[in-house]
């Protein structure tokens, strides 16, 4: 068996590393047009940092794991090909804002029907729209000059930190394909690679339909309970209660778990958002808008959260952050990753920068030409004061906090916990504040030091309920 993968990034890279680890008689070709990706995955520092991908990768990379550019060749040699690459939220034309821009997917139905020349299963392995399988089957069609095909679905459902352990040891592998003999055998050629590791009882078939919409739909249930937690906070927040107390009380209740429901400054990263915002564009075409509103509001809480929090440092800082430092300790959207899409860090940044503050930032593992591409594709970067820079780059978490009036915590990296805060509050201005946007740090013991410290989902002191609350 030879397998062929359209595409180098989070997904495609790790995903291939632990195919070829766990089945050492398949030859797994990774191909990319992004020269300087493939070269980095050909290197000793790995394009992307994920905990344990360097030791996968070492032990398979020219043993039966390459990366390469010469995308026809791979296309030709394998026997199944995966596509995995970027579906990125719609900012042009119908749908814009909503709609996966699926144009990538395109290309590559199109360049498998140019260069294969014989029989191929394609797997969707980007997260696609309900229905997509259709419009790669019709291209195929149209374009293999009477070469045999299968196209199947086959969702990754990994978080970014753990996608090694979640590659290992996954809950379930979905497989989606049609309900034919060709089909049924082109499920089966792909179960049986997962099945050198995985459980069979873990590998699930289903139609291609139910596969496509099971990965938008799983997205959206695991944000909808994050927004749903970070909505409680805001309440907690107003009453006196702590929202970590709440998360635990209702999370022991086994019909609930405690699963995503940790408060926090909103969630990020390349799925959560795009996806349910995919889902909501298409309740809309199959006009279903109540259903879409639903959704949508899943979204317009976790937008809300991100610009409370700003709201929240400005008017603590008494109402103003013009020309103040203030420290930004993260900058990727969650711990043990360098992914910084759509990450919480990025907007609250904006927020600050408009109002002119100065931000020193500082992530241990996002580089600072990342950082700053972040802010100059957005052009964010217009909002600081015109008397000096609006962000610069901390080599380490003391540097960015000397000489600021507060410290943002954005990602939950556990380092953050271990550092001498007594060090970082004798360098800051004073009154010196700490905002923790993850609630990762023991807020009574910051205040112990001279800190004033605020987390999230943390009530004030005196409780103010509505009249009649409470009441037996």
């Amino acid at each position: 068996m030879k397998i062929c993968c359209i595409g180098a990034g989070y997904v495609g890279g790790p995903t291939m590393a632990m195919i070829a680890l766990k089945s050492p008689d398949v030859r797994v070709t990774v191909v990319d047009i992004n020269e300087d990706r493939i070269a980095a995955w050909n290197s000793g520092e790995l394009p992307i940092y994920e905990p344990g991908l360097d030791e996968v990768v070492r032990e398979c990379r020219g043993r039966n794991l390459f990366f390469s550019t010469d995308v026809d060749t791979g296309i030709r040699e394998a026997d199944m090909i995966f596509v995995s690459v970027n579906t990125p939220t719609k900012t042009y034309g119908i749908g814009a804002g909503q709609a996966a821009d699926l144009r990538f997917v395109e290309l590559c139905a199109r360049r498998i029907a140019k260069a294969a020349d014989g029989p191929k299963i394609v797997v969707e392995k980007s997260t696609l729209p309900v229905r997509t399988a259709e419009s790669i089957k019709r291209i195929l069609s149209a374009n293999l000059n009477g070469h045999g095909f299968q196209v199947l679905s086959n969702p990754e459902f990994l978080a970014e930190g753990t996608a090694i352990r979640d590659l290992s040891e996954p809950d379930r592998v979905l497989i989606g394909g049609e309900d034919t003999d060709e089909g049924r055998r082109a499920v089966e050629s792909l179960a049986s690679i997962y099945a050198n590791w995985v459980p069979r009882e873990n590998i699930i078939t289903t139609n291609l339909w139910s596969s496509e919409l099971s990965k938008l739909t799983a997205n959206a249930f695991l944000a909808q309970r994050i927004s749903s937690i970070n909505a409680i906070s805001e309440l907690c927040e107003a009453t006196g209660a702590d929202v970590d107390e709440v998360a635990y009380s209702i999370g022991r209740d086994k019909r609930i778990g405690p699963k995503f429901l940790k408060a926090s400054v909103g969630f990020g990263g390349s799925c959560f958002q795009k996806d349910i915002l995919n889902l909501v564009y298409l309740c809309r075409h199959f006009g279903l808008p109540q259903v879409a509103d639903y959704w949508e509001q899943v979204v317009r809480m976790n937008d809300h959260q991100k610009k409370r929090f700003a709201e929240k440092v400005v008017k603590t800082l008494f109402n103003t952050v013009s020309g103040k430092k203030i420290a930004v300790f993260g900058f990727a959207f969650k711990k043990d990753t360098n992914d910084t899409r759509e990450s919480a860090a990025i907007y609250v940044c904006r927020d600050l920068l408009q109002e002119r503050a100065v931000l020193s930032i500082y992530d241990p593992k996002v580089s600072p030409e990342e950082i700053r591409r972040n802010f100059d594709q957005q052009d964010w970067s217009a909002g600081p004061a015109d008397d000096g820079p609006g962000v610069t780059i901390a080599d380490n978490p003391y540097e960015a906090a000397e000489g600021a009036h507060a410290v943002l915590i954005l990602t939950e990296w556990d380092e953050f916990r271990e550092l001498d805060y007594k060090r970082i509050r004798k360098g800051m201005h004073q009154p010196a504040f700490l905002f923790d946007g993850r609630n990762i740090m023991d807020l009574a013991n910051l205040r112990k030091i001279g800190f004033e410290a605020f987390g999230i989902g943390k009530g004030a002191p005196a409780l103010n309920l509505p009249s009649g609350a409470g009441s037996g």
